[in-house]
């Protein structure tokens, strides 16, 4: 058999789904290893989502200790087991995580409706094992940081919304994708404010990744689900909204934003269309006698009988007497193609 063998894009890589079932993890294990860049996706060029290569399970694969090793990289714990595996209290874990010394990787509201943090076990064992955290884990907290506590300080939900935007940076393709980016962290009113242009604004909106799915859309749930991946601090807005801008600016460079026709395609009209010249005034032959009278008057298809063009009889009292026509003329289009001849 000859012939050359054309490979597909898709026989190249696979599904999320298929890639999850092939690497031996769970769906929610497979999507914070993308998140955290552990696996690498690349966009569908048929507009189908993100896929994986199978040379990227190969390497996965192919790694030390695979998957222990990997299933370890990506486990999650919350307060009570991250205090354990710390070897502290739950309250001075809950501490540590308030003044963003431990930062979350994922939230989920239980069915109390109370956030619940998740934590990567690697990071706090790594925390725990730094010397220059001794204190911080068995000594008194430092005065400054109690004063912060006490004054409501909780650094867990600008610490998540910190590093779910990098993992949406990492993921865009181009500069309307990271602007959909730092748009997601905004509120509308904000982004409104930044960005001015309503033709801007609809098409930045398709580059705008969707929330975290946290309950149905306008529950209670999806409501708090939303203040946490808000921005709410002062300076926290500042800063997106200044990086949003200058995003925006390498945008409309790379693609200006699409915005409807306002003009016809065709020239405009630099006057009033003239009127319809008669053939006589463009300069037609006039009609002859003989093909006067040896052709036919032929009304136009649609057009009005000869009678119409005339119009009704009107009444003396309306308009002045007409001046009786001249011996030999005929009155109407007849007598005009006649007079033509003379």
């Amino acid at each position: 058999m000859t012939g050359n063998t054309i490979t597909k894009p898709s026989d190249l890589s696979c599904t999320p789904s298929r890639a999850a079932r092939e690497l031996g993890l769970k769906r929610g294990e497979f999507d914070l290893a993308v998140h955290l860049g552990r696996i690498r996706t690349a966009p569908d060029e048929g507009g189908g989502g993100r896929r994986v290569a199978h040379a990227e399970i190969d390497r996965l694969r192919s790694a030390d200790g695979f998957p222990e090793t990997f299933l370890e990289s990506v486990r999650t714990v919350g307060t009570t087991d991250g205090a354990a595996l710390m070897q502290v209290t739950s309250v001075r874990f809950t501490r540590l995580a308030r003044l963003g010394l431990v930062v979350p990787v994922r939230f989920y509201l239980n069915r109390y409706r109370a956030v619940v943090w998740l934590y990567l076990a690697e990071e706090l064992r790594q925390f725990a094992a730094d010397k220059n955290h001794t204190a911080l884990l068995n000594g008194r907290t430092p005065e400054g940081m109690r004063d912060q506590l006490q004054e409501g300080l909780d650094l867990r939900p600008r610490n998540w919304r910190g590093r779910h935007l990098g993992f949406l940076l990492r993921q865009a393709d181009g500069p309307w994708e990271r602007a959909g980016a730092l748009s997601a962290l905004l509120d509308p009113v904000q982004v409104a404010e930044t960005v001015q242009d309503p033709y801007e604004r609809a098409y930045l909106n398709r580059f705008r990744p969707d929330p975290p799915a946290s309950g149905a859309p306008g529950s209670p749930a999806a409501h708090l689900a939303e203040r946490i991946t808000t921005a709410e601090d002062p300076d926290e807005i500042s800063w997106l909204r200044a990086d949003l801008a200058q995003v925006l600016e390498e945008a409309r460079g790379h693609r200006p934003a699409p915005r409807p026709t306002s003009e016809p395609a065709g020239p405009r009209p630099t006057s009033e269309p003239a009127a319809p010249q008669s053939a006589v005034e463009r300069g037609a032959p006039r009609p002859t006698a003989e093909l006067t009278a040896s052709r036919p008057i032929v009304e136009p298809a649609g057009a009005p009988p000869i009678a119409d063009l005339v119009g009704p009889p009107q009444s003396p009292s309306e308009h002045p007497p007409e001046p009786a026509p001249e011996p030999g003329r005929s009155r109407g289009m007849l007598g005009w193609l006649r007079r033509g001849s003379v």
